[in-house]
């Protein structure tokens, strides 16, 4: 068996603390710290309007009324679930 290497022992990464989960939510919808949210979305662009389809433990479907070309959807997906209430 070959001798070990001898040299600085490689630091290992800070774990992040997992984020929180609360049974008033699906899992797709986690807290990450007071002021943070991260959503799991399925986003369907080019429909005709924007709607939340589905929530489900896997994420959360939207239908967003701008077409997937040059970040429309995108944008138009930020805009309209900042505008939205998911629960409660």
């Amino acid at each position: 068996m070959a001798p070990a290497k001898k040299g600085k022992a490689k630091a290992e990464p800070k774990a992040q603390p997992p984020p929180q989960t609360s049974d008033k939510f699906p899992s797709c919808i986690r807290i990450m710290s007071p002021s943070s949210v991260a959503i799991t979305i399925h986003a369907k662009p080019g429909s005709k309007s924007a709607s939340v389809t589905d929530i489900s433990d896997e994420a959360v479907g939207v239908q967003i009324d701008a077409p997937a070309r040059d970040g429309e959807a995108n944008a138009a997906l930020l805009d309209y679930i900042s505008s939205v209430r998911l629960c409660g």
